[in-house]
């Protein structure tokens, strides 16, 4: 029996919002694995309950949405997937709000699920969120990768220049976790006017021309689903409610 099934059958699942007083317990920590969100779907099947943490010190395929690569030194970087059982439709909009409040004033979201600093006219992606999960079960698995003590010359060439880091001792990883899963259950338990308010104040796009796959404008912030609101040229509104969306550069 894998570790997986040994843990989720070991456990009851808590049901409804009681998780948010239970984050992080059970906890399983993985010295490398392929992906902490594996491994949490892996015990959400299995039966694991609401709050089950998996942490590791390094991923060898870690990802984010569309299949990107995650890419950090081992031990340099915060990597948790957290399965949360009865889960709110804005987590993802909460995930963000959470590790803005612990990465500082600076931290900016741009969505759908990157937090960026601010660094001249760019944004420098300091984490990445990424929620996964099966709505028609009431489970979902929030992945978080929060570069914590990365030194940018050490990751690959093509990530430094897009890259950002809290620059913090490694010391500090476990108490960022404390603090980021203290923010998690917080806003957990706000209404979701008070989560897309905070959102909002945090929007690294807001006012920007954007571009999608779809077309051109500038972005107007989010309506109360979390979807991208843009006001293209012609005068009209597009509501995005996936996908990547770019910042225009100056020619």
């Amino acid at each position: 029996m894998s570790d997986a099934a040994r843990l989720g059958r070991a456990q009851t699942p808590v049901a409804g919002g009681a998780y948010t007083s239970k984050l992080g317990r059970p906890r399983v920590h993985l010295r490398c694995t392929p992906s902490t969100n594996d491994f949490a779907r892996e015990l959400a099947l299995a039966g694991a309950p609401g709050g089950t943490l998996v942490t590791a010190t390094e991923q060898s395929a870690g990802r984010g949405r569309q299949g990107r690569r995650w890419t950090a030194p081992a031990g340099s970087s915060l990597l948790m997937s957290l399965l949360l059982r009865s889960p709110p439709a804005l987590l993802p909009l909460i995930a963000a709000v959470a590790v803005c409040d612990v990465a500082g004033k600076d931290a900016l979201i741009k969505w759908p699920n990157d937090i960026v600093l601010l660094r001249g006219s760019g944004l420098l992606k300091l984490a990445g969120i990424l929620a996964e999960g099966r709505p028609q079960e009431g489970w979902a698995v929030l992945g978080i990768g929060l570069n914590v003590s990365v030194e940018l010359a050490q990751l690959p060439a093509e990530l430094q220049r897009s890259a950002a880091s809290l620059e913090r001792p490694r010391e500090e990883i476990e108490p960022t976790l404390a603090r980021l899963l203290e923010a998690l259950a917080r806003r957990l338990r706000e209404p979701p006017q008070q989560v897309l308010e905070a959102w909002r104040a945090r929007d690294a796009l807001a006012g920007r021309a954007v571009a999608w796959s779809g077309g051109r404008g500038v972005a107007d912030g989010i309506d109360g689903a979390g979807r991208l609101i843009v006001r293209r040229s012609d005068g009209g509104r597009s509501a995005l409610e996936a996908g990547e969306v770019h910042l225009e550069t100056t020619p």
